[in-house]
């Protein structure tokens, strides 16, 4: 049976090699910004691992303090030899049960080059499973547009398309030097349209 538990700065310290390799460097928040987050409660560094072995299969990292009754999934990756075994699917659902007091979970999917040509698809597919939809955003991380994903879980059938950039702001604003959001994170309210 796969668990999740929450790691810690050690965890951290094996872990962001890996997120080194399953994000883009322009997308990838500091290590640092990352311990100062995980000592202050406002991110959880979730770790999958399977009761019988013990042996560890798959991380997030989820920000979880201060965003409107939201939780941010930042990062989830699984090990390379786990992968198209369902374990992804696993961890979501463990995600979802862990926070199913809040209001929804957000998820950000970047358009960054991937040498895999149908990457961006599985990940719109893989996300859309579980009820996650996409909002209408204009959003960019180092540049490159950003796809803002919501799962209600609480809140259901609620629009937070009017008020997502107060919830990523508030985050970034917690991790990232004024200078590092400035060049990192480009968050425009979505102006409405006139009818």
């Amino acid at each position: 049976m796969l668990t999740l538990r929450k790691g810690g700065h050690r965890d951290l310290e094996r872990y962001y090699g890996l997120m080194e390799v399953d994000f883009d460097s322009e997308e990838l928040i500091g290590k640092l910004a990352i311990h100062r987050a995980l000592s202050r409660g406002d991110q959880e560094l979730l770790i999958a691992y399977d009761d019988e072995t013990g042996l560890e299969g798959a991380y997030a990292l989820v920000c979880c303090r201060g965003l409107y009754g939201y939780v941010l999934l930042k990062y989830l990756g699984v090990f390379p030899w786990y992968r198209g075994k369902g374990l992804g699917v696993e961890v979501m659902r463990l995600i979802h049960k862990r926070y199913a007091e809040k209001q929804g979970v957000i998820a950000e999917i970047t358009e960054f080059d991937d040498p895999e040509p149908d990457h961006m698809k599985k990940l719109f597919r893989f996300f859309k499973r579980f009820g996650y939809e996409e909002i209408e955003s204009d959003y960019r991380i180092s540049g490159t547009k950003a796809h803002v994903f919501v799962k209600p879980i609480r809140g259901e059938g609620e629009d937070i398309t009017a008020v997502y950039h107060r919830v990523l702001a508030d985050f970034y604003t917690r991790c990232l030097t004024p200078g590092a959001m400035a060049k990192m994170i480009d968050l425009k309210p979505v102006k409405k349209k006139e009818e």
